[in-house]
């Protein structure tokens, strides 16, 4: 499996919709939206108490492959926290 594989499953996890979770000893407010019968999908996780910020978009190709995009992020920030969050 490859890196993208796994984060994708770990992802596909996550619920969807509004709640809380937690990562790396911080409470979040995570939100995940599914657009265009889920061909584009979107997370957002806001740091409660605190100022960090998970942005990002995900895009399920035609061809079956999925296309990351963070928003304004390192995409290393973003796959570490998808892959250690814990979701209430």
């Amino acid at each position: 499996m490859s890196d993208i594989d796994t984060f994708v499953a770990a992802f596909d996890l996550l619920p969807e919709g509004g709640y809380g979770g937690s990562y790396d000893g911080k409470r979040y407010r995570i939100t995940k939206t599914v657009m265009a019968t889920g061909r584009s999908q979107k997370l957002e996780a806001e740091e409660l108490g605190g100022n960090d910020y998970i942005s990002f978009n995900l895009y399920r190709l035609a061809s079956g492959e999925s296309l990351l995009k963070p928003c304004e992020m390192p995409a290393e920030k973003v796959i570490h926290f998808v892959l250690n969050v814990v979701a209430d």
